[in-house]
């Protein structure tokens, strides 16, 4: 995802600030201060994912279906998860476990590849995210990995 992003802001006109300014008036001021707008490529991009929205829903449910994989291997496991459900990310919680020591743990015994939770602040000391962004095969060797180093 790195470089490449496209969102939109929705502000209905009713939300105001507590002196009844409209909300409205100073996202406009405040997103054409700091914001060019979005890159062309970005722009076709997008009008490429809603011109293919079949595909891009089979792409979405085959990482969703790698999620719900990885949700099951740590489940299996008596591993606690968080998310995966909405997003192809599960957040794996190890309760008084240094983040990083766990990323080193997984990364030393079983070769697989996560992100400390504590990179996304405070709050995600104790865990690590796994991504299922990831073909299939390798999504269910990374799972018979996890298995095999903490189903034991």
């Amino acid at each position: 995802f790195t470089g490449v992003r496209l969102g939109w802001i929705c502000c209905p006109a009713e939300v105001k600030f507590a002196d009844g300014t409209p909300v409205k008036q100073d996202l406009g001021r405040i997103m054409s201060t700091l914001f060019n707008g979005a890159a062309n490529v970005s722009q076709a991009g997008g009008v490429a994912v809603l011109d293919n929205m079949g595909e891009v829903e089979k792409t979405v449910a085959y990482y969703m279906e790698n999620a719900k994989l990885i949700r099951a291997t740590c489940e299996e496991c008596k591993i606690a998860t968080y998310g995966g459900t909405n997003a192809p990310y599960i957040f794996a919680h190890f309760p008084g476990k240094d983040s990083w020591d766990m990323f080193d743990e997984i990364l030393q015994n079983c070769q697989v590849v996560t992100t400390p939770g504590v990179g996304f602040g405070p709050a995600g000391q104790g865990f690590v995210r796994i991504s299922a962004f990831g073909m299939r095969d390798n999504v269910e060797e990374a799972c018979k990995r996890l298995k095999a180093h903490f189903c034991k």
